[in-house]
């Protein structure tokens, strides 16, 4: 058979013959490297995933439990070939899928990191001056008519309130979950903005319109207690201190000794939500962007309420669009009529 073949046959039976045997070697050469020589044969850890986000969850090493999620990273290449540095050695990677079909959108993740063990204190629209509370509280730092734009007095006795987290009687004009923190960003009686203010804020140059408009209320914070998380929005100054930027931006704590050293004051709302015991609890508490604030008691009242906000800017929008088509309907059956 061989001799039967011309010249030119012999040759390619050669060369096909030449690459097969060429590849089948370096198959085999690919295999024998996956792992080099005196590697560990264990893989490493893998780390937690959320099953709902597709994040891996960080474990806070004060707290001891996972504190926020985080979003995945993939390595350079990811799903190309190439190789993968090791403590004892190099591992070669082979190609890999590109497969990512997560059970629901991403949420945000958040830039503010947890502060921890905060002594909380509870106060109210309405309240009135007490020794461990000199300031009445029928207006707040930011506005004059604070309990008017509320709509009344925010009793906090619990029995006085509705399984909505208002008090009865009324619905609320502003977001009953309120808090205070001990900083203002406007300098008192001259209505010009701090000199630090702009160093300090994260998001100051983002909000900033002009001098003696704070950037700060309205501001939404997220606070855990005992597994539970509660939000709501920064709407007054205090306890007791109103230039506390190092621990309202920085790592220091409360600089106050007032009510055991609170930094953090809460409304009933928040105090009942998160299940206070009595007017004071231990609370960590951190800020969040407006769209990391997931659904809750706390997105359904106030003109002052982002999400109100937006419910009633569709609603109009839809009522616009309706009206618009219903004038353009109209225009067509005149024009029919003539």
């Amino acid at each position: 058979m061989w001799s039967a073949l011309p010249t030119c046959g012999r040759l390619e039976f050669v060369f096909t013959l030449l690459i097969v045997t060429l590849a089948l070697a370096c198959v085999a050469k690919s295999e024998a490297q996956t792992l080099v020589p005196g590697s560990a044969t264990t893989a490493p850890t893998a780390p937690t995933i959320d099953p709902t986000t597709g994040g891996t969850i960080s474990t806070d090493p004060v707290a001891g439990t996972p504190s926020e999620v985080l979003p995945v990273q993939p390595p350079p290449n990811v799903g190309l070939p190439g190789t993968l540095p090791t403590a004892i050695g190099t591992v070669r990677t082979t190609a890999l899928p590109r497969v990512f079909a997560p059970s629901r959108p991403r949420r945000a993740y958040t830039r503010y990191p947890w502060k921890l063990n905060i002594v909380t204190t509870v106060f109210w629209i309405g309240e009135r001056p007490t020794v461990n509370n000199p300031t009445p509280n029928h207006m707040s730092s930011w506005d004059r008519n604070w309990a008017t734009n509320f709509g009344g007095y925010d009793d906090p006795d619990p029995s006085k309130r509705t399984e909505n987290y208002h008090p009865k009687g009324f619905v609320p004009g502003q977001n009953p979950f309120y808090i205070a923190l001990p900083y203002n960003d406007v300098q008192s009686g001259t209505y010009r903005t701090k000199v630090e203010a702009r160093q300090i804020i994260p998001w100051f140059h983002r909000e900033f319109e002009q001098h003696g408009h704070t950037v700060l209320k309205g501001r939404w914070v997220a606070m855990r207690r005992a597994g539970k998380v509660c939000y709501g929005q920064w709407e007054d100054v205090g306890p007791f201190e109103t230039d506390d930027w190092r621990y309202v931006f920085g790592d220091s704590r409360p600089r106050t000794t007032g009510n055991g050293g609170a930094g953090l004051d809460v409304s009933p709302a928040i105090r009942d939500y998160l299940n206070f015991n009595s007017g004071h609890g231990i609370v960590d508490w951190r800020f969040v962007d407006v769209q990391e604030v997931p659904d809750g008691p706390w997105k359904h009242f106030g003109a002052n309420n982002d999400f109100v906000q937006l419910r009633e800017a569709a609603r109009d929008a839809e009522q616009q669009a309706h009206y618009e088509e219903m004038k353009l309907l109209k225009a067509k059956r005149a024009d029919q009529d003539n």
